[in-house]
């Protein structure tokens, strides 16, 4: 991991789907998470679709998520709009 050109880890929707179910899946995710934190990595999780395993990920210190839970998956175009909603109302920029 030293010689590769990385400064983020991707948690595979496949080990968040069952983390609160399986053990196993939970300690994967808890190892990813620290070893990204001691590489001084970001981590960014995918798949996430319940509060259970956004808590879950928030709990072990995952920051950076994608998944149903927030949104399906949509045209670029429609994404700007959505940023540019959310950004205008929160510092208060009107978009029209």
């Amino acid at each position: 991991m030293k010689r590769l050109p990385i400064n983020q880890l991707k948690i595979d929707q496949s080990f968040v789907r069952d983390i609160v179910s399986d053990p196993n899946d939970a300690v994967m995710i808890k190892t990813i998470i620290q070893m990204a934190k001691n590489f001084d990595l970001n981590v960014i999780a995918e798949g996430v679709e319940t509060g259970e395993q956004l808590e879950f990920l928030k709990e072990q210190g995952c920051r950076v998520f994608q998944g149903y839970l927030f949104n399906k998956p949509i045209p670029i175009g429609e994404f700007e709009q959505l940023l540019l909603q959310f950004y205008g109302r929160t510092m208060g920029i009107s978009l029209n």
